[in-house]
């Protein structure tokens, strides 16, 4: 395999080469493999940093319900990511914060701890977490059942895809923390099922997806019927200008916190395989029957394609699930817990699942299909090298 660095200007090439197919119309956009440069998807890893953050504070220093120490003790919370240290203090006195950080950066407990410790205190009151996708929006909740264990606190998760009847059902119980996407928050209010003015807190979370995704003016629609009066978070991988606005009046005299880590290739060794005219899922094959490769994650492009490889993989004896588009909710989610509680070792996938997912320990993605763009790429790959630890990222190219 090539040993190539991805020098500045091979990042240009590249991300310009993309951006061209990217902006091409529909129906008229060319083949991927014909517009990246091989050569480009190849680079070692930069070397980790010998310097080690230390925190502040331990959680055991802050004034926080007994119980939820305990949870957090419980979930293998050890030391404070820079993000906690500096964020947990910073909410629990109530400020409101722009929070700069990647994901994989411990951020969803730096808001939830200080959050459900507060709600323990102040039982009437209500949160309000906004998330870009569905998966992202669920991990949320996950972390949320974890945190909050034994506290008598509930939530109700509203996303798209599942039953809105029984979400509606849930919220008319008044959940403590209501978790969800923007439109079907938006839908569940213009039902009147939901009141924007009752929420003392509100969190967006990776805003910068969010505007990715098209969801600009839902946001805007969200943030006009808050109270005026109230704690905002803010969190952001990066602070395009298109945002700027958002904050001004989402926020009022935020504290900025910036914990941005090193570009997310950084920490990927990224290599190509050659094609050669053999069968794409043969190299795939001999690739997942090698020792490493314990936890993969394969993207493609098509929801059909996936479906095929999916039900080709089985046959071969490997243990595998999918998600895309065409499955409901609830697959999803099933074959996302799967993938992470390793029953199964393949997880395939199309772009909407590379956004957002935070499973520990994947040793591999694998670009069955090149991505259209140098951004879906960034954020396929993102899903390996977290946690300081070296990822893996093949890509298959003619």
């Amino acid at each position: 395999m090539g040993e190539h660095f991805m020098s500045y200007r091979h990042w240009r090439r590249f991300r310009q080469s993309a951006s061209n197919t990217h902006t091409q119309k529909s129906g008229q956009r060319s083949n991927a493999s014909k517009s990246f440069d091989p050569t480009l998807l190849v680079q070692k890893a930069t070397e980790k940093s010998n310097i080690v953050y230390i925190p502040h504070y331990a959680f055991g220093d802050f004034s926080i319900n007994d119980q939820l120490k305990k949870n957090i003790s419980d979930r293998g919370y050890e030391k404070l990511t820079p993000i906690q240290d500096k964020v947990i203090p910073l909410v629990l006195e109530g400020k409101d914060v722009v929070g700069v950080a990647n994901t994989g950066t411990g951020k969803t407990a730096a808001f939830l701890i200080p959050l459900i410790h507060k709600t323990v205190n102040a039982p009437a009151s209500r949160v309000l977490i906004i998330a870009p996708t569905r998966e992202l929006a669920a991990q949320i909740e996950e972390e949320f059942r974890y945190f909050s264990r034994e506290l008598r606190l509930s939530s109700t998760l509203c996303i798209g895809g599942v039953n809105i009847n029984r979400q509606m059902g849930t919220l008319r119980r008044k959940p403590h923390f209501i978790i969800g996407t923007p439109g079907r928050l938006k839908d569940l209010e213009q039902r009147n099922e939901l009141r924007f003015d009752s929420f003392s807190t509100v969190v967006l979370d990776e805003v910068d997806r969010m505007l990715d995704m098209g969801f600009i003016q839902d946001m805007r629609y969200i943030i006009s019927r808050l109270p005026g009066v109230r704690q905002s978070l803010f969190f952001s991988a990066t602070i395009p200008e298109e945002l700027r606005g958002i904050m001004n009046i989402f926020l009022t005299n935020p504290i900025f916190v910036s914990v941005a880590a090193n570009p997310i290739t950084d920490h990927v060794d990224q290599d190509v395989i050659k094609i050669n005219g053999r069968e794409k899922i043969d190299i795939l094959h001999d690739l997942l029957i090698q020792k490493d490769f314990e936890k993969v994650l394969v993207f493609g492009r098509t929801k059909h394609g996936m479906n095929r490889l999916a039900r080709a993989l089985h046959e071969r004896g490997f243990r595998v699930a999918a998600i895309h588009g065409n499955k409901s909710q609830n697959q999803r989610q099933l074959a996302l817990r799967q993938f992470k509680e390793n029953a199964v070792q393949v997880l395939l996938a199309t772009d909407v699942a590379s956004r957002g997912l935070d499973i520990d320990d994947v040793t591999h993605v694998i670009n069955f299909d090149l991505p259209q763009t140098y951004e879906d790429y960034v954020h396929r790959i993102g899903r390996t090298g977290r946690a300081d630890k070296t990822g893996k990222a093949l890509s298959f190219v003619e």
